[in-house]
């Protein structure tokens, strides 16, 4: 992130990038987009706004989901906060880049402590519906700062920051979501081997065992990579 005349203050610490590893499906379409859009965009708007607009937006897609417990067309308003939460946390990084106005160590802090921030409000959110049972909510906020967690380890010490996780990044999941609300406009509820469920108990449930899977199994390799690179002979 960067002011608007891109001026950046030199500092005495020294700080390396992490390469950034992004393999999900929609990363390449994703990346070409938020470029376009980055060309675009006004000077008078610079990384901090977009970060702004992220962060606000989760939270009034936390307050949405909150309020369609009372009034379902209230999802339709998930979405549309999820649309600008993705262009407000996807644009920032892309905009800084694009203009060459980089704050590494400040934009990685800010954007993943928003981040956390934003999937608590979210998760909350879910808790009030009333389309998901509130321990499942917590569990899945749980389980994605434990994925979080480890990602961030990763970063500092192998240098690689994990955008995504096998097929899955932040894209997907706000699509997983849109689309998940579609449905619940319809039905709330699904049969699974003839038993009656809620639709989002069974996709949270399932989105935690995913998101722990991942971070064990991430835990592992990178656990091995670390001991092979710093291997001590007894």
């Amino acid at each position: 992130m960067a002011a608007p005349d891109c001026a950046t203050r030199s500092s005495p610490l020294m700080f390396t990038s992490a390469a950034r590893l992004q393999r999900s499906l929609t990363a390449s379409l994703e990346k070409r987009a938020l470029i376009w859009l980055a060309k675009r965009t006004p000077r008078t708007i610079n990384s901090d706004h977009l970060t702004l607009l992220g962060f606000a937006a989760q939270l009034l897609a936390g307050v949405s989901y909150a309020l369609a417990r009372w009034n379902r067309y209230a999802l339709l308003l998930v979405i549309f906060f999820l649309a600008l939460n993705w262009l407000g946390d996807s644009l920032d990084g892309t905009l800084a880049r694009v203009r060459n106005c980089q704050r590494p160590r400040y934009g990685f802090y800010v954007d993943h402590i928003v981040d956390t921030f934003s999937a608590l409000f979210l998760m909350g959110g879910l808790a009030l519906s009333g389309y998901v049972h509130p321990a499942i909510a917590f569990g899945m906020l749980v389980a994605f700062l434990m994925l979080s967690i480890e990602s961030y380890l990763t970063t500092y010490v192998l240098g690689e920051f994990q955008l995504s996780h096998w097929i899955f990044g932040p894209t997907e999941i706000r699509l997983l979501l849109a689309v998940g609300n579609l449905v619940l406009l319809h039905s709330a509820n699904i049969s699974v081997f003839g038993l009656r469920l809620r639709l989002f108990d069974v996709g949270g449930m399932i989105a935690i065992t995913g998101m722990m899977v991942m971070t064990v199994v991430s835990a592992l390799r990178h656990t091995r990579t670390l001991y092979t690179a710093e291997r001590v002979d007894d």
